[in-house]
């Protein structure tokens, strides 16, 4: 069957303001390149012209600057889920120009596919290469595109000439039946598939080709520093004597990370932790990092969402799948981040925090308790339902005048009940077994900086009593201070006395 040649503008004519679109990809990688800049350029020309002109956009997870960042630009963003991490789209959200709700992304597919969200007009998908009879190869990133395409009344599918065809193999697209039909989902190590290698589509809902070239324009991690250096090496040391200790099998167990300068530095000191055997992932991203763990021979096989790698690195990948076609395999968000798997697996989730409290709660997401950094993206998935659940982060940001150690949070993603271990710079806080006083102790002792660590003392007297002994109006000293001093250092418990 021919499908119809069109111009990323004429497909973005095809849009109306309303319309809810779905888009492939997961953390950039295999998003849209060329319809979504279409699309905003749409936009600008409608609000010059005084109409109104926004979209629902749904994803896998963030993507790019030609999707996100295009479209915020242009204001042309009504509602957004389930991640994103661009500035522009960051600035709309916190002013309201935009209406994010966060979701944890195993989540989203299964709620679509009940009409939680209402109909999807459009779905748009990068694909590597498109069958006569509507089957895709997509690209790197795979995120909610099964159900994107079973509930899109039309779709656009962008060929994107940088993708070579040789991707056919690497993805496994399975759909789980929904409840109260739900079986198991019969995955029992990484390396197991059990679905196609391709995404089927109904020919008559393909509205359009469109054609691209481009890779996913993900930048480089920045060079790793001696704190994020640490970080890795504490979280290995911590790992190591795990395994001597018996609590982790020794065969070694599956692990997640997430995506990041510190999860980069966690995973850049897996390669040199020799004492550690090789070691499969079950995660939802793989990034610069893995691919050079893979070469090594320390990372035997990724699951993955999506390779979301820098430009240099996919293009690495690209020219030698041969090399990697053993080693990788790419699945949806909702089977990548399944809670059934990932308990069944014994996964080790490994994720960043913005700042965590005494009492072990973990903010990943809002800065000051009010802006919107990214999301909580899998890192929820994976902390709840993992065999051992490590949040990392700096003790200390923007050179001593933020500590990332806090009374309380100001904003709670993962309370103390998922959380097993925190680490920074400074040292392990390993929590599990221990009561709300006893885990303050330790974590002031050895994952606090130096010069917060007697403030954060001083603050555990305060407490009014009871188990978990805060005193609510001094809890967020802390960040009260910041905001009228730019000086966490600067807090006086004095005036809670």
């Amino acid at each position: 069957m021919a499908f119809p040649i069109l111009s990323a503008q004429e497909a973005a004519e095809l849009i109306k303001n309303g319309d809810n679109i779905g888009l492939s990809g997961f953390t950039a990688s295999g998003s849209p390149k060329v319809i979504t800049e279409a699309l905003a350029a749409k936009a600008v020309k409608e609000h010059e012209a005084g109409r109104p002109f926004k979209v629902s956009v749904f994803t896998g997870a963030s993507t790019n600057n030609h999707a996100d960042g295009a479209l915020a630009r242009a204001n042309a963003i009504a509602r957004r889920t389930p991640y994103q991490n661009t500035p522009d789209l960051r600035l709309r959200i916190n002013s309201h120009d935009c209406h994010y709700f966060d979701l944890h992304l195993s989540e989203l597919a299964q709620k679509f596919r009940y009409n939680t969200y209402g109909e999807l007009d459009w779905a748009i998908l990068e694909v590597a290469k498109v069958f006569e009879n509507g089957e895709v190869v997509l690209g790197t990133g795979v995120g909610n595109v099964p159900t994107y395409a079973a509930k899109a009344k039309k779709i656009f599918l962008e060929l994107n000439t940088k993708l070579p065809e040789g991707l056919y193999g690497l993805h496994d697209i399975y759909m789980p039946l929904d409840p109260p039909h739900r079986r198991e989902i019969p995955i029992y190590t990484p390396s197991d598939r059990i679905g196609h290698p391709t995404v089927k589509i109904d020919p008559s809902k393909i509205a359009g080709i469109i054609h691209s070239d481009a890779y996913d324009g993900i930048k480089g991690f920045t060079a790793l520093d001696d704190t994020t250096l640490q970080i890795g090496a504490n979280v290995c040391n911590f790992l190591i004597g795990e395994v001597r200790a018996q609590r982790i099998p020794q065969e070694f167990l599956p692990i997640q990370s997430g995506v990041g300068n510190v999860a980069n530095a966690v995973l850049f000191g897996l390669g040199d932790a020799k004492e550690l055997p090789p070691f499969a992932m079950y995660t939802e991203v793989i990034q610069d990092a893995v691919i050079d763990l893979m070469r090594m021979g320390r990372c035997k096989f990724g699951s993955t969402c999506s390779l979301t790698l820098s430009d240099a690195k996919e293009a690495e990948v690209l020219d030698d799948l041969d090399f990697f076609r053993d080693k990788i395999v790419i699945r949806p968000a909702e089977i990548s981040n399944s809670p059934e798997v990932i308990r069944r697996l014994g996964v080790i989730a490994m994720n960043t925090a913005l700042e965590a409290d005494i009492f072990g709660n973990i903010n990943s997401t809002h800065v000051v308790g009010t802006r919107m950094m990214n999301g909580i993206g899998g890192s929820g998935d994976f902390t709840r339902n993992g065999y051992l659940s490590i949040f990392s982060c700096p003790s200390i940001t923007k050179g001593g005048l933020i500590s990332n150690i806090v009374p309380m949070c100001s904003h709670i993603d993962h309370t103390e009940h998922s959380v097993d271990v925190i680490i920074t710079e400074q040292g392990v806080a390993d929590i599990r077994g221990l009561d709300p006083v006893q885990r303050a102790e330790r974590i002031i002792d050895n994952c606090a900086h130096p010069m917060y660590k007697e403030l954060l003392r001083d603050y555990l007297k305060l407490g009014k009593g009871g188990q978990t002994p805060h005193h609510l109006a001094a809890s967020l000293g802390f960040h009260t201070a910041f905001q009228n001093t730019g000086d966490m250092r600067l807090t006086d418990w004095s005036q809670y006395a």
